[in-house]
């Protein structure tokens, strides 16, 4: 996180926050009014020794010049990342242990409340890794909420990774929370592999990421955090919420495990990663992870060149499929695909090759121009979706239900191509 911070800075792209700004409601005033630029806080009153960053992952070409490549080919690196993951190297000394803090006090921490309704201070960028005793380790994003000096609550989905891991250990389960990663960590965290394949073993196959043992839990570490949070994901429970959510609005209130902190390292100038909920960061790394399990779904029944999901679906119930289309019935074999790649889509555009699936103004205008709703638009009703969509049915207990709907904008098989083409000037 430091060198990409330093590559920004250099490009002139890294806005430094040099005011006073409190982690308290103010921190994420400025972020939501710069939402998509990188935020360097430098003045964190009654912080200090710390500084805050922000928005550096909030763009697609921040994750490109992380990863070296263009932001058409993150869609590839993913994919391959996912296909042919490398084993982590583990090292002995590491900057995320420079410092060893004597004592666990986690209100020394800047830990950000992020809106007047939020049930706290809330940790929003941290990596848990864990260790399953059947599959292995796991990574995943969980928000923590600041209970006390030593304990969060933690946000745990029920039926993923961690609580499958969490039910099988009546003892608790050892975690390690990293906080300021670099971009393809955090990337490679947000993805869903296969299970068992060790999402760390992505993060390596898209970019060096050196591990490193705990000091109090038996887990390997990123070597390069800026802060670790090592501990006991306990049986106990405790109120957890309200919080905005990926949608922008207000999640609920649950009862949640709590997490026992037993020890905090960090780097000698340690950066917290703030989040901002609902931002540009939290919505790539919700939605672009996504788009590898699309493309491979697509490429099963026609010719897929790319995928986006997009942010105006708040990056996780929109996507734009583009397709080089070889038959009549490719679009809808499409965008049945694209359901079965990502099972919390809603609406789903497929698009020609000469259409720019990165912009929505293009988007807009092939459906104007090359959709037809009687014979072009497919309709699913009462499908599972996500329980992020207010809209969608919920019942506690049960699983969310959705319509869910198509439009395939490619130009009509067999009819004239030269008519449905955008002129140049």
């Amino acid at each position: 996180m430091h060198t990409f911070l330093s590559d920004l800075d250099a490009a002139g792209e890294l806005q430094h926050v040099t005011a006073p700004t409190s982690p308290y409601l103010e921190v994420a005033r400025v972020i939501a009014a710069h939402d998509g630029q990188p935020l360097l806080f430098e003045n964190l009153p009654g912080y200090p020794g710390w500084r805050m960053a922000a928005g550096y992952v909030a763009r697609r070409e921040h994750f490109a010049r992380a990863l070296g490549c263009a932001v058409p080919d993150l869609l590839r690196r993913m994919a391959e990342a996912l296909e042919h993951p490398q084993a982590p190297p583990v090292v002995n000394t590491a900057p995320c242990q420079e410092v060893v803090e004597p004592g666990v006090d986690l209100t020394r921490l800047p830990i950000p409340r992020y809106h007047p309704l939020d049930g706290g201070p809330y940790v929003t960028a941290g990596v848990a890794i864990i260790r399953d005793p059947d599959l292995g380790r796991n990574l995943s994003f969980h928000r923590l909420l600041l209970r006390d000096a030593q304990h969060f609550t933690a946000r745990i989905v029920e039926g993923r990774g961690t609580d499958t891991a969490w039910r099988k250990l009546p003892e608790g389960l050892p975690v390690a929370v990293c906080i300021g990663l670099p971009p393809h960590i955090l990337l490679a965290a947000a993805m869903s592999p296969p299970q068992g394949v060790d999402e760390s073993a992505c993060a390596q196959a898209l970019s060096p990421t050196p591990l490193v043992r705990a000091r109090t839990v038996p887990l390997a570490v990123f070597a390069e955090a800026e802060i670790v949070l090592e501990g006991i994901l306990t049986h106990d429970l405790d109120i957890e919420g309200p919080f905005p959510d990926l949608t922008g609005t207000m999640d609920g209130v649950r009862q949640q495990p709590v997490f026992r902190v037993t020890a905090i390292t960090h780097r000698r100038d340690p950066i917290f990663h703030a989040l901002l909920p609902a931002g540009l960061e939290h919505k790539n790394l919700m939605g672009m992870p996504r788009e590898p399990t699309i493309f491979a779904e697509v490429n099963k029944v026609t010719r897929c060149t790319g995928v986006v999901i997009t942010p105006g679906g708040c990056s996780w119930l929109h996507a734009v499929v583009q397709i080089d289309k070889q038959g009549a019935d490719d679009g809808g074999r499409a965008i049945a695909a694209a359901f079965r790649g990502h099972g919390s889509l809603k609406h789903v555009v497929v698009v020609d090759t000469d259409v720019d699936l990165y912009d929505p103004a293009d988007v807009e205008w092939a459906i104007a121009t090359r959709f037809q709703a009687g014979r072009d638009l497919l309709l699913f009703p009462d499908c599972p979706g996500s329980s992020l969509d207010p809209s969608a049915q919920q019942v506690p207990g049960q699983k969310t239900c959705s319509d869910k709907v198509g439009l395939d904008a490619t130009i009509p098989w067999g009819e004239p191509r030269e008519g449905y083409l955008r002129v140049k000037y």
